[in-house]
């Protein structure tokens, strides 16, 4: 039996939660996700990945849950139990000593939501537990000079949130947070399908047309695919063909929002900063922003470069791998950098 269970850092997002144990790198990625019984919430019948493949599936008895949304737990006994799960998986469960977690939160994320993160990692098998600023841990993840007197600007755009910040010297300077990521353009896509063909779909269908066809910018290769769903007012399946343009038209509005919030955090920003933002550029992170063109309809639009992360699903949870291997640098993070509970 283990006396002392390794650091772990967990990347809790709306959509997906990712895992780095110190030693070991990154040990789980898979959907927030937690499958119960309708008629007893306590049963719990699948979690992540299997909770995942019975989404859209379920039918009357069960019902999945998401216990995350923009950031923020919505549903305490499932994060606890989603949580639990992960931290389990990771390092198991035989130490007598518990585990210090460092779980990534939104940036403007309310003190109220905070403790209910904090104490759900608590209750889920954490001894201490360090919130850490999301944009923050991406921006070390992705290899910025966080540390140094430089501005660096990441945009960590997830399932649920959309996360700008200006980082230097171990803190966010201009931080904004908006609840728009993924997850939103899904819904976007839904909206819109419904809308204009009066077709339903799900949300797994409309994340595989975004995937395949959407773009943040117009394309001249005018692709569509056959999307089947069901009619509004029928039971009865029906077909549509949809296009690259509609797709593009249907995630517009997402991906103003969040050109609005780095535009927020830009006008903020002080001078030296802001110039040195201009030379090195804006970093891109999180799953959205993979998003095709997203880079080009950023930097066309703002007139600064903007870069893609070389792995930008994974940045968040290597930052915060890179303060469970260096612990000591918790502590000359700036207040906006963490908030430690025990």
């Amino acid at each position: 039996m283990a006396l002392i269970a390794p650091e772990i850092g967990i990347d809790l997002g709306t959509s997906n939660t990712m895992v780095y144990v110190r030693g070991r790198g990154i040990v789980v990625s898979e959907p927030t996700i937690v499958v119960i019984d309708s008629d007893n919430k306590h049963n719990v019948r699948a979690v992540g990945d299997e909770a995942e493949i019975l989404l859209g599936r379920t039918g009357d008895k069960l019902v999945a849950v998401r216990p995350l949304k923009a950031g923020s737990i919505v549903n305490f006994d499932m994060a606890e139990i989603l949580l639990r799960y992960f931290i389990r998986k990771a390092i198991g469960v035989s130490h007598v000593i518990k585990p210090k977690v460092l779980v990534s939160v939104p940036c403007t994320l309310p003190m109220v939501a905070r403790k209910a993160v904090t104490e759900a990692a608590t209750l889920a098998g954490a001894k201490t537990v360090y919130l850490i600023e999301k944009p923050f841990a991406a921006a070390i993840g992705s290899g910025l000079p966080v540390y140094e007197p430089i501005g660096s600007m990441v945009v960590d755009i997830g399932g649920g949130t959309t996360d700008a910040a200006v980082v230097s010297l171990g803190g966010l300077v201009v931080a904004q947070s908006i609840q728009v990521g993924g997850m939103k353009m899904d819904e976007a896509i839904v909206n819109y399908i419904k809308k204009e063909f009066q077709v339903m779909i799900g949300e797994r269908t409309a994340e595989d047309v975004k995937l395949d066809l959407a773009s943040a910018v117009p394309l001249n290769d005018q692709r569509r695919v056959k999307i089947r769903g069901r009619a509004v007012n029928s039971p009865i399946p029906q077909d549509i063909d949809f296009t690259t343009a509609q797709a593009a038209e249907a995630i517009k509005e997402p991906c103003m929002a969040i050109l609005a919030a780095i535009k927020w955090v830009l006008e903020r920003t002080p001078p030296e900063l802001a110039a040195d933002v201009m030379r090195g550029g804006i970093h891109l992170t999180g799953g959205g922003s993979q998003l095709f063109g997203l880079d080009q309809y950023i930097a066309t639009e703002l007139g600064i470069p903007v870069l893609l992360a070389k792995e930008p699903t994974d940045c968040a949870t290597l930052g915060l791998g890179y303060l469970v291997e260096n612990l000591q640098l918790l502590q000359s993070i700036g207040k906006q950098g963490f908030m430690q509970m025990e």
